[in-house]
């Protein structure tokens, strides 16, 4: 059994009036259709329920301001759903939307929940049709498209592979809207080969992606171990050839980093709050003995954050206490107060300082190497 989840930027689920792509979404409601018949498991996230918005508004272009997005997205949001749900019915699948936020997923509680729902609907044998909650996202409409969202499903429901689908063939060596010369990069093995090649943050007029957020989201993805797929989703046999296991569009071959469920999260869903600046022995410490980081190795203390938050760590710069490469992110056991007041302390003074502190800053299993 494959486990799949497919992810429809706003490009594909409408086009530039914000009109839906009706046949567009009728052929991927076919390929899901087909699927879920031979027993696999399929989650969609898509996007277009602020372009749909805007269209049924009248407005002039996708707006600017928060407040407007999230009118434009309640507009647009039912629809959207009824739309997939009148096209997969009749193909014998049975469906069900699923709003997430940011939020959601950055407190543990709410992402075990998150994982659980959809876990449950795919025991059941029902597509999970996903999208941001945009009505309730107040600092902004913040998964790129949808490319972070899918990402982050995919790991919640621990997928095989990830399908993104969007309006050109792939990844380029530069952005094939302004270079006729650029070339498609079939596969990649190594993200850092990539640092040379031009990836535009440039998208549709009704959209929020652009390719850089897609790789952002394959990097996310491979790290977990799954395989993700960039294609055309506007191509009538991209999709199908993808999901037969044939080459189309850019292929981001998975990696295996050994990270646990717990420290996937940690790295990628829970939100940092503040910079722990460390000195090189606690550097050599975190990479070379994998221990927990220690007060006293503490240089500087960056942001305002409470025990039981996120924040970085990163090995100290030329400045004296400034930041330099960020090494680690973990989950710290005291505020940024308190670890004002005690950085550089041995443990035996720190329990003078503080009698019911914990000897860590943040313990080697809530912590994850970067």
């Amino acid at each position: 059994m494959t486990r799949v989840v497919i992810k429809l930027g706003s490009s594909i689920v409408a086009d530039e009036r914000g009109e839906l792509r009706a046949d567009v979404l009728a052929r991927i409601a076919d390929a899901v259709g087909g699927l879920c018949a031979r027993g696999e498991e399929v989650v969609l996230v898509s996007s277009g329920a602020i372009a749909r918005g805007v269209r049924l508004m009248g407005l002039p272009a996708r707006p600017a301001l928060i407040p407007e997005l999230q009118a434009a997205s309640a507009v647009g949001q039912g629809g959207l759903y009824r739309a997939y749900d009148e096209l997969l019915g009749p193909r014998g699948v049975r469906s069900a939307q699923v709003l997430l936020t940011i939020g959601d997923l950055s407190a543990r509680t709410g992402y075990l929940n998150a994982r659980h729902t959809l876990a449950k609907l795919l025991e059941w044998r029902v597509v999970a049709v996903v999208n941001e909650n945009d009505t309730t996202a107040t600092d902004e409409i913040s998964f790129g498209d949808n490319d972070f969202l899918a990402a982050h499903v995919a790991l919640l429901v621990g997928a095989d592979l990830l399908v993104l689908l969007t309006d050109i063939d792939g990844l380029h060596s530069a952005d094939p809207r302004l270079d006729p010369g650029a070339s498609l990069v079939r596969e990649v093995h190594d993200f850092e080969a990539l640092r040379e090649l031009e990836i535009g943050v440039s998208t549709s007029p009704l959209g929020s992606g652009g390719m850089r957020s897609k790789v952002l989201a394959a990097d996310m993805a491979t790290a977990a171990g799954i395989a993700t797929v960039v294609c055309n989703g506007l191509d009538p046999l991209a999709l199908e050839e993808v999901l037969a296991g044939r080459a189309a569009g850019t292929r981001f071959h998975p990696r295996h980093s050994g990270h646990s469920a717990f420290k996937l999260w940690l790295r990628y869903a829970k939100p940092t709050l503040g910079t722990l600046v460390v000195d090189q022995g606690a550097v050599r410490a975190l990479r070379e003995r994998h221990t927990s980081l220690l007060p006293v190795g503490i240089v500087s203390v960056a942001g305002d954050f409470d025990a039981g938050d996120a924040v970085e760590v990163a090995q100290s710069g030329e400045e004296e206490g400034g930041a330099g490469l960020v090494l680690a992110k973990g989950i710290v056991n005291y505020s940024s107060a308190e670890l004002r007041r005690v950085k550089g302390l041995q443990s035996a003074a720190v329990l003078e300082q503080l009698p019911h502190a914990t000897e860590e800053a943040i313990h080697r299993d809530r912590l994850v190497m970067l």
